[in-house]
């Protein structure tokens, strides 16, 4: 507080505990403190760790089955595969289909859709999730604060089968959402949203939105429950509103926990859905609403070239590994928390 020209100017200062650097700093030094207390590797601690070696061994050797065994079948996208012949036997064709694949149009117009549809899911749940996380912690009232919480579960819960059939009914021509836009003067007439393709990855990404935002929320209001009450305290003492409050402590303390889920969420850009996009699609709109599982469903099943889809599948698969080892070495570079 200081006096300027007769006036009294009031600075808000974060105390020392709040800054970036700082926190940083402690999490260094307790990662380094987590190094030196590792518990060496003797026959006695195996013995005393017996039960967890036990069941790690058990969940080791399902992934192995599961997993890593049915990786094998990856060596039909090198065949010219035939059912009635097998892996085995079948003719290998080397990168003959991978060539098909990426001179088809069809398919180079299937991976835009699928990143597109992606990275819009990607960046509208993760930051409606964030923001409804922080909203629903700001609720002063416990009895409120779970009534909200019950209620944007539940849509997690729902089949897409359902949730599309309500986007059916609310989006048609004489829908819900046409008649308000009708009464309010917003349209002249009805539009059927379903025969206009640039309204389709808006459509998607608002159910994604709208079926998820509470479920993944809860790790972050985990994530808010674990921060120290007395920074809140320390901040209200220095006169820190209700946003400064979020700006400082509780997005910062959040941080990682954001880091960590949006790393593991790069990799699953290319899965961007196959229930919605195949229920919500029609021959107006396949331009945009093919995805490559739907190619994969559609040429790799449906036609029954196996090779066609297992190497569709196979691009998909590294793509997604690409982009994860990438955003781990960003997040790696910049000091912040990292998957490996």
């Amino acid at each position: 507080m200081k006096f300027e020209n007769g006036q009294m100017q009031v600075k808000f200062h974060l105390p020392v505990f709040l800054r970036s650097e700082d926190m940083s700093l402690t999490r260094t030094k307790s990662k380094q403190k987590r190094k030196q207390t590792r518990t060496p590797i003797t026959w006695k601690e195996i013995k005393r760790q017996k039960v967890l070696l036990f069941w790690a061994g058990v969940m080791m050797i399902y992934g192995v089955i599961f997993y890593y065994l049915p990786l094998a079948g990856w060596a039909m996208a090198f065949q010219n595969y035939k059912p009635q012949l097998g892996i085995l036997h079948s003719e290998f064709v080397g990168l003959q289909k991978f060539r098909m694949l990426f001179s088809d149009v069809t398919f180079l117009r299937v991976i835009r859709n699928t990143l597109a549809m992606g990275v819009i899911n990607l960046v509208a749940t993760f930051v409606t999730a964030i923001v409804f996380a922080i909203l629903l912690n700001e609720i002063k009232s416990n009895g409120g604060k779970k009534t909200v919480q019950t209620i944007s579960y539940l849509p997690h819960f729902l089949s897409w089968i359902i949730v599309t059939g309500i986007l059916h009914d609310m989006l048609s021509g004489t829908g819900i959402v046409n008649e308000v836009l009708v009464n309010l003067h917003v349209l002249s007439q009805p539009i059927n949203f379903f025969a206009h393709p640039e309204y389709f990855w808006p459509i998607v990404a608002f159910a994604n939105v709208w079926k998820e935002t509470g479920w993944n929320a809860i790790i972050y209001l985990a994530a808010i429950t674990s921060i120290d009450p007395s920074l809140y305290e320390a901040a209200a003492i220095d006169g820190a509103g209700r946003w400064n409050k979020i700006k400082y402590v509780t997005l910062p303390g959040i941080k990682p926990t954001i880091v960590i889920l949006l790393l593991m969420n790069v990799g699953n850009v290319l899965n961007a859905g196959f229930e919605i996009q195949y229920l919500l699609g029609n021959g107006l709109v396949q331009k945009f609403s093919q995805t490559i599982d739907i190619y994969v469903l559609k040429w790799g099943i449906s036609q029954g070239d196996y090779a066609i889809g297992t190497a569709a599948g196979i691009f998909k698969s590294l793509v997604s590994i690409i982009l994860i080892v990438l955003a781990n070495q960003i997040a790696k570079h910049n000091g912040e928390e990292q998957l490996f």
